[in-house]
């Protein structure tokens, strides 16, 4: 009897006898061989990852450029607007704002001032000397007699020999008789906007890059800038972006290398984005980095694979599930499990150790997370909190109200009667909004004096209804009777005024901004 008592759950064994040498072989060559047993699932999950990566990238480049040639389109259509009134400038104050408008925006490498005739009345840069002469390519023709908004594909400017690509808006005087073209040109194989954006990072270490192609399947832009302006119709890629299609896949370019491509299509021009990278470096690199492990760690522990297997699973029973909890720790709501007795002594010991300090670590992330999510005056929400519920309301599409509310004259409160007096001010403030406001609703403090309600499923007759409450009942209770105090408040509807946070609160602050212009202590609803 006494035999198996000592055999029992109390003689714990040692770890150290059991693996010293031994379990840290184990993991290195149960690590090694299934890198070797996983090579070909782990290649096609990295090729997966790469044109993953690829596609969302050239998504955001081709975001990028559908914004800028919309911002060029938008400063042409200014351009237009401001000349077709101006019909008695002279040449040389035609070619200062136009040179104005070049420097200003960085977007065109020159613009000119084209009359219905093709007679160019102004250039900038002058030195250009091309003011006074005819237009003469196709495409700058073509784009004086559209008489519409106009972007042409690459093409050689035969004053020139510069590779451009020629974007013009028309004019029209008051009674809309046309005047001409403004034209915006970038040069291809200069400098240009899109060098200035893209051409810093071209190409990285591991061989991947991207490239730019016209709508007829030419390149504008790429690493390799003799080669702008090449005709790349036959690769597989650019033959689907001159349909308007987006993707990712495997290809063979026009050289005939194996590349891993994320292409994006631009709405506002027709142009594609494509981001490769050599399908070969990362077949390389995967084939390296296993042979580098089977060269250090297969041979010498190929003896021990069988010991180790049979003792290691018990042994590492208790590890595993020590580092799955660890992985879980900072990364969602855990809840930990009873502590178990372990036949190994050093595992149970670990166990019961981490569980306890892990009960300890959550409580503390606990504990910072709410002080996180708190004013640490007011005790209401913070800016931050504020701000991800907003973004979570909006990105779920909740009809909601913001108030900002503003107190009156805080200044006045802290340089006459001092900042302890203001903080009081403050505390009191968001005790009567607390207090004021339907279970649910998000009162915050957003900054100083300042602070802001969100309503669900809120209108703005019911949001004007709630604030009213809110200041009468500030008014009414204020501090002291020598301290009297009131707010300004101003309100906006999610998604009837405004489609998001950033253009919400600014239009809530306006109608603050009314409420304090037009007397304090009041209301105001921002306009639809």
């Amino acid at each position: 009897m006494s035999s198996r008592r000592e055999r029992g759950p109390r003689n714990k064994l040692s770890l150290t006898t059991l693996l010293i040498g031994l379990v840290s072989m184990a993991v290195l060559l149960t690590s090694s061989m299934l890198l070797i047993a996983s090579y070909e699932s782990q290649k096609q999950s990295l090729i997966d990852t790469t044109l993953h990566l690829n596609h969302t990238h050239a998504g955001k480049m081709s975001q990028t450029i559908d914004s800028l040639f919309r911002s060029m389109r938008i400063s042409l259509q200014y351009s237009a607007k401001t000349l077709s009134g101006k019909d008695d400038m002279s040449p040389a104050e035609m070619t200062e704002y136009l040179q104005f408008v070049r420097n200003s925006s960085n977007y065109f490498n020159s613009m000119s001032i084209i009359n219905p005739n093709g007679l160019i009345q102004s250039v900038a840069p002058s030195s250009l000397g091309m003011t006074g002469k005819y237009v003469t390519t196709q495409a700058a023709l073509d784009a004086t007699a559209a008489e519409a908004p106009f972007l042409s594909e690459p093409y050689r400017a035969t004053s020139t020999g510069r590779l451009i690509v020629l974007m013009t808006q028309p004019i029209f005087d008051k009674q809309g008789a046309y005047l001409g073209v403004v034209t915006g040109t970038i040069y291809l194989e200069d400098h240009n906007i899109l060098t200035m954006i893209f051409g810093s990072n071209a190409i990285d270490d591991s061989g991947s890059y991207y490239y730019i192609v016209s709508s007829d399947g030419r390149l504008i832009f790429h690493p390799d800038s003799t080669r702008i302006g090449e005709d790349v119709n036959t690769n597989k890629v650019v033959q689907k972006l001159i349909k308007g299609e987006s993707g990712q896949e495997q290809v063979v370019n026009t050289r005939g290398e194996t590349m891993l491509a994320g292409y994006s299509s631009v709405p506002a021009n027709g142009w594609g984005v494509v981001v490769v990278s050599p399908n070969r470096v990362m077949q390389n690199q995967l084939k390296n980095h296993i042979q580098s492990i089977l060269w250090y760690v297969l041979l010498p522990f190929l003896l021990l694979l069988l010991a180790v297997i049979l003792i290691a699973r018990k042994l590492a029973r208790p590890f595993v599930f020590l580092a799955d909890l660890v992985s879980k720790i900072g990364k969602e709501k855990v809840e930990l499990p009873e502590s178990k007795p372990h036949w190994n002594r050093e595992a149970d010991l670990l166990t019961k150790t981490i569980l306890l300090a892990f009960a300890d670590i959550q409580k503390q992330n606990d504990q910072l997370t709410q002080e996180a999510m708190t004013d640490s005056l007011t005790g209401l929400t913070n800016r931050r909190n504020f701000e991800n519920t907003m973004d979570h309301w909006i990105a779920e599409g909740m009809s909601f109200a913001l108030i900002v509310l503003d107190v009156d004259k805080f200044k006045y409160v802290n340089d006459n009667y001092g900042h302890q007096a203001g903080d009081d001010v403050l505390k009191q403030v968001s005790k009567v909004i607390s207090s004021s406001v339907r279970p649910g609703d998000i009162c915050c403090r957003y900054g100083g004096e300042e602070f802001v309600i969100l309503l669900a499923h809120t209108t703005v007759d019911d949001a004007y209804m709630i604030a009213e409450r809110v200041r009468l009942a500030v008014e009414i209770r204020g501090v002291s009777s020598s301290l009297p105090i009131t707010v300004s408040q101003g309100i906006a509807h999610f998604p009837s005024q405004a489609d998001s946070s950033d253009q919400l609160f600014h239009k809530a602050d306006l109608a603050l901004y009314q409420a304090k212009e037009t007397g304090r202590n009041r209301t105001v609803i921002a306009p639809q």
